[in-house]
């Protein structure tokens, strides 16, 4: 079992677990597999969190426990580390949240699947619909479940209007608005409506005493008396630091994302608190049913039958509001504050451009800085407390069934900027906004070794095969030609062939952008003018570096990504290689595809129909010229 390490609350959940337990979707077919081969799997993604805010992790990357900032703390997932086998070296498909989740639980490209951004998609076009994760382990014999975040937008379309009731999952065992508005959180965001109209959404903070402060976030005019005041006692109570404008005090900006403060409860009360818990009472519940917080009524999970879990965690996203014990511990750190290089933001091509005017922070004062970077790890820090108290559920639960397990930790479904290149957030395609490693740790020790770190190239994608060859599926079936990934296990082994590059789409916020990394280069460049289905799908063909916005670094002499060479004539061969190899790929593959999913029942699907096409442009490998430095 996995051992919960220092937990702060006194009676461990292993022991309640133990007493407990003791007492027609397109693409889907019937898939079978030996139930004695199908181990439990936990499934846990956390958001926006960068890969230095693990402390194991940091040692593989530079023999150091603290990241390039300063102090972190992680033991639980440190333990994680111990006991599996870690891929060092994965990236994100897209520093967005819903596109990543979507790669994730799909195992294709956004270019494969048509999800680039936050579109709410559906499974109505049998064309193009293969099923997703839970979908695909339900249909293999597995109980499917789900708490927390889900963010992945599948989701039920009549044609007319989209379902938020049904999320692929067989049950919703905590997370969603339901179980917040009851009280499942430290805040929550309400519709707001002001004479018959949604006005935009009412912040609600709760307090250990019941206790509820409503902030009006109206979209548009003036910002009502009442609300102004609430929020300013916010600010003195909570420190809240909102991300301020240029300009602006941050009472007068509680319409913008919280980037620093303290949450108004205590440890195991927040949002992330009670998608543990909710997971503990479905755990503890195992073969008979129960009633959750929102008064539905649910079921524990049968123990004649694998169960597949997914715990979706918000830490460390926005607000960031750790507790006041961690806030506190990490209060006391002095953090290195990143600054952008001289002229560095003034060299950004328009579309980074217009993430900096948006996301800029190197206006905020060094005190505002500070708070950021500290409570942003403060806030990491509690939720590797909540991971292992997750962890400590799950394998208590197999354990007291006999059942094999295994655990999959994505650290973050994306990364975050704190102040480098001048600004917060993601939606870029620099390391920090990419790169999220992953953990497998599983009770059979052949697949999954202990303590062993894989550093070839790994993708979100691989996620899909990853959990269907565990549950004893043919990946390499025809079944499965959908998928874009590879099996994780393989890769451990060593039997696939190691990728020379990884691949990252990148719609929201700057507009469309497709990049590559490898080992020795990053490149991206945009790819369409307007995110709009359909429209110049064939835009950047023919058109010159300078005018596709091409960026290009060369990690080796610049690992911190700051001097663009795409227009340097010393790279100029690397640059158009990595520019082709992208464009094959994103551009020119018969495969690619743009839905605009509102478009009637089904939805309409672009495919580029005009321009040379090219099968399999995506073959992993890549070979560049060198260069004179």
């Amino acid at each position: 079992m996995f051992q919960l390490l220092n937990p702060l609350r006194p009676l461990t959940q292993a022991l309640a677990i133990l007493t407990a337990v003791g007492c027609g979707l397109p693409g889907v077919s019937s898939l079978a597999a030996e139930p004695a081969t199908q181990p439990n799997m936990l499934w846990i993604i956390t958001d926006d969190q960068r890969y230095d805010s693990i402390a194991a992790f940091n040692r593989i990357v530079s023999n150091q426990d603290d990241s390039p900032l300063g102090p972190v703390s992680s033991p639980h997932v440190d333990r994680l580390v111990a006991e599996g086998t870690t891929f060092i070296n994965t990236y994100t498909q897209s520093p967005a949240c819903a596109p990543s989740r979507a790669a994730m639980h799909s195992g294709r490209y956004p270019h494969r699947r048509g999800v680039y951004g936050f579109e709410t998609h559906h499974a109505n076009n049998a064309d193009i619909y293969r099923s997703t994760v839970p979908e695909t382990l339900a249909a293999a014999g597995y109980q499917t479940a789900h708490t927390g975040k889900l963010g992945e937008r599948t989701l039920p379309w009549d044609g007319q209007k989209v379902s938020w009731d049904s999320q692929q999952y067989q049950q919703i065992i905590g997370g969603d608005r339901k179980f917040r508005l009851a009280g499942d959180t430290d805040w929550v965001k309400e519709p707001l409506w002001v004479d018959g109209k949604n006005r935009g959404e009412n912040i609600v903070f709760y307090f250990d005493d019941g206790k509820r402060v409503l902030v009006n976030n109206v979209k548009s005019g003036d910002h009502p008396a009442e609300s102004y005041e609430a929020f300013a006692d916010l600010v003195e109570r909570l420190k809240i630091l909102p991300h301020y404008e240029p300009g602006k005090d941050p009472v007068e900006s509680f319409d913008r994302m919280i980037i620093g403060g303290e949450s108004s409860r205590s440890v195991g009360l927040t949002r992330d608190g009670f998608t543990v818990r909710n997971l503990e009472k479905y755990l503890q519940n195992a073969g008979q049913p129960y009633q959750a917080v929102t008064g539905k009524k649910l079921h524990g999970p049968d123990p004649s039958k694998p169960l597949f879990v997914h715990v979706g965690f918000d830490f460390p996203h926005t607000p960031v509001l750790p507790p006041k014990s961690y806030r506190d511990r990490f209060a006391q750190y002095t953090y290195k504050i990143p600054q952008a290089a001289p002229g560095e933001i003034a060299a950004f091509p328009p579309q980074l451009q217009k993430l900096y005017g948006s996301k800029r922070t190197d206006h905020l004062t060094e005190a505002h800085l500070q708070q950021m970077i500290q409570d942003y790890y403060a806030f990491c820090a509690y939720g590797d407390q909540l991971v292992g108290e997750t962890v400590e559920a799950f394998t208590a639960y197999s354990e007291a069934q006999g059942q094999p397990w295994m655990i999959v930790y994505v650290c973050g479904d994306h990364g975050w900027k704190l102040n480098e290149h001048g600004m917060t957030s993601k939606f870029a395609t620099w390391d920090l906004d990419v790169h999220n490693p992953v953990v497998v740790v599983s009770s059979d020790k052949k697949n999954f070794p202990a303590g062993k770190v894989v550093h070839d190239f790994t993708e979100f994608v691989d996620m899909a095969p990853t959990f269907y060859a565990a549950a004893g599926l043919d990946v390499d079936s025809s079944e499965f030609d959908h998928l874009d990934g590879y099996d994780l296990a393989k890769v451990a082994e060593g039997s696939v062939p190691a990728r020379d590059y990884v691949l990252i789409e990148s719609w929201w916020v700057t507009g469309p952008r497709a990049a590559l990394r490898t080992k020795d280069y990053a490149f991206s460049m945009k790819v369409k003018p307007v995110n709009a289905p359909g429209k110049q799908m064939d835009w950047p063909l023919g058109k010159s570096l300078k005018q596709v916005e091409a960026v290009l670094y060369d990690l080796t002499a610049d690992p911190n990504e700051v001097q663009n060479v795409a227009l340097d004539p010393r790279y100029a061969e690397v640059a158009t290689a990595l520019r082709n190899k992208l464009e094959d790929i994103v551009i020119r593959e018969p495969r690619r595809i743009e839905v605009d999913w509102k478009a009637g029942p089904e939805g309409k699907v672009f495919r580029l129909d005009a321009g040379p096409q090219l099968y399999g442009g995506d073959d992993k490998k890549l070979e560049l010229p060198s260069v004179s430095r």
